[in-house]
């Protein structure tokens, strides 16, 4: 049975992995579109990882996708180079910050 957008977002402070963090600090804003639409932000800072509905006012980096395209990507699917690539993600703002993401995070499902 496939993930929920909420649940997904839901379980990203259980999946996220601090040793790859490092000392990272950055926000992350998720705007999905399509049946579950909603906006989310992921902040990363001290090792931890928070998930809040809503949006950031500044966010590192901003990332658009169909809701297909979140869970296809949140559960190992789909890369997030060959989502931006096929035009199913935008980006707006750090890239070096988008491309490290999949590595903050073990695999949905």
């Amino acid at each position: 049975m496939a993930l929920t957008v909420n649940q997904i977002f839901e379980g990203m402070p259980q999946a996220f992995r601090p040793e790859m963090a490092g000392g990272d600090s950055l926000v992350i804003q998720y705007h999905i579109t399509g049946d579950e639409s909603g906006d989310w932000n992921v902040c990363i800072a001290d090792g931890k990882c928070a998930v809040n509905k809503g949006v950031h006012e500044n966010p590192t980096v901003s990332l658009t996708m169909k809701d297909k395209t979140w869970v296809r990507m949140a559960s190992g699917e789909l890369s997030g180079v060959k989502a931006f690539m096929t035009g199913k993600l935008k980006l707006k703002g750090d890239m070096m910050a988008a491309q490290k993401l999949g590595s903050y995070f073990k695999p949905a499902g």
